[in-house]
């Protein structure tokens, strides 16, 4: 079977967030399924807001940069922080340009996972960036869910989880996405 290409995106731009931390695990966890993994930093990348206008000028260098790889990918990793009741707008602006024509999202596979402070565990922000991301074709398994709630009890110093059973469940996720990307792919 052919090594699955993963993209894995954090919709916090805050250099040291919980989602960062938590898409850092996500990301070794792939890796040591056998995935090659790429991480898009969107703070770096520095995306322009999604505008008619100036895709009709042609796709922004940063834009090219990351549709050329999400053309490639087979999973999206995606770490959403909750920004009032739903995920980050860097976020939702990275996937609107992904989602213009031509299409890079359709048929493939992604996984949504989050950490917050409070003790929702982003259950609103993933629910609402599954609706967004479903709408573009990308193929999400319903379960099983990853909610980080008390994030700042959630880390040690280390950047790993303070509690096994969180790991453990991420670590689920992970795997049963690739699995079920190589399934949807290369069988």
């Amino acid at each position: 079977m052919k090594k699955l290409n993963v993209i894995a995106l954090c919709g916090s731009l805050r250099k040291d967030s919980y989602n960062r931390k938590l898409l850092q695990i996500a990301k070794k966890i792939a890796t040591d399924a056998g995935a090659d993994v790429t991480e898009f930093d969107l703070r770096e990348l520095n995306l322009p807001m999604y505008d008619g206008d100036v895709e009709a000028q042609g796709f922004p260098e940063s834009v090219q940069k990351l549709r050329r790889a999400a053309e490639s990918a087979d999973v999206f990793l995606f770490a959403t922080p909750e920004y009032n009741a739903s995920t980050s707008g860097a976020l939702k602006n990275a996937i609107d340009w992904l989602s213009r024509a031509p299409k890079m999202l359709p048929g493939k596979v992604a996984t949504v996972f989050g950490a917050t402070t409070g003790m929702s565990g982003t259950v609103r922000g993933q629910m609402h960036l599954r609706e967004i991301l479903a709408d573009t074709g990308l193929l999400l398994l319903p379960k099983p869910v990853v909610l980080i709630r008390f994030a700042g009890t959630a880390f040690t110093p280390d950047e790993q989880f303070t509690d096994q059973k969180t790991h453990a469940s991420l670590k689920e996720l992970i795997e049963k996405t690739l699995k079920f990307s190589g399934a949807v792919h290369y069988t």
